[in-house]
């Protein structure tokens, strides 16, 4: 082969590895543990502009969304319309596998810059936490009301591309299903479907339709 050929062999093999880099413009891909047909994925009553996240009833008859080995059995229709505290992106662990972005949202009271700036808040461990110095911004018992951290499982490759341009800050709305997802060997990870509760097995874990910033 000659030294051009070569040359040209390299470029290329350079070019489908970068194609498939996470710096390539193709967008995030889906979390492997989507399957085939996860498209299908119908919206649930919409939210108010401004209010409290809508939950509502899931209609008779709605059959689970079908993942890589796995099940998601829809619990309740979800709708919200909230500002981004903050992101974190996962690469591991069993709920990667299905979920590759947690969004840390605010609502109401929750989303204004007033109350935000004097906040301290992060994620890490598929978990969101807040603090403050004196005395809090707003009762303790309404900030848990008004936030949560919601794990996000996007229901098609569009969703996927949607949720990787969402930034801290942005003003979104997100319209899915809280879900509960049941593997083949047994492994579970269910939603809280309570506005009101804070700690482990609070958090939000949402099958996600449709993604927009405001």
């Amino acid at each position: 082969m000659t030294l051009n050929r070569l040359l040209l062999v390299a470029a290329l093999l350079g070019l489908v590895g970068w194609w498939f880099s996470p710096s390539s413009p193709r967008g995030p891909s889906l979390p492997s543990g989507l399957g085939a047909g996860t498209a299908g994925c119908p919206l649930p009553p919409g939210v108010r502009a401004g209010a409290a996240p809508l939950q509502s009833e899931v209609p008779a008859g709605m059959a689970p969304f079908a993942l890589a080995d796995a099940t998601a059995t829809p619990l309740a229709g979800f709708s919200v319309d909230a500002r981004v505290l903050s992101r974190k992106d996962y690469r591991s662990g069993r709920e990667a596998d299905f979920s590759p972005v947690d969004l840390a949202l605010g609502w109401q009271g929750m989303s204004h810059d007033a109350v935000l700036d004097q906040l301290g808040i992060s994620q890490g461990g598929r978990f969101y936490s807040y603090r403050w110095s004196g005395q809090p911004p707003l009762p303790p018992a309404e900030i848990v009301r008004s936030s949560a951290n919601m794990h996000m499982i996007p229901a098609s490759l569009d969703v996927a591309r949607a949720l990787g341009g969402v930034s801290r800050n942005d003003r979104v709305r997100i319209d899915g299903w809280l879900v509960e997802i049941a593997a083949r060997d047994g492994w579970r990870w269910r939603s809280s479907t309570r506005r009101d509760d804070s700690g482990a097995g609070a958090c939000e874990v949402i099958y996600v339709c449709s993604v927009s910033r405001l």
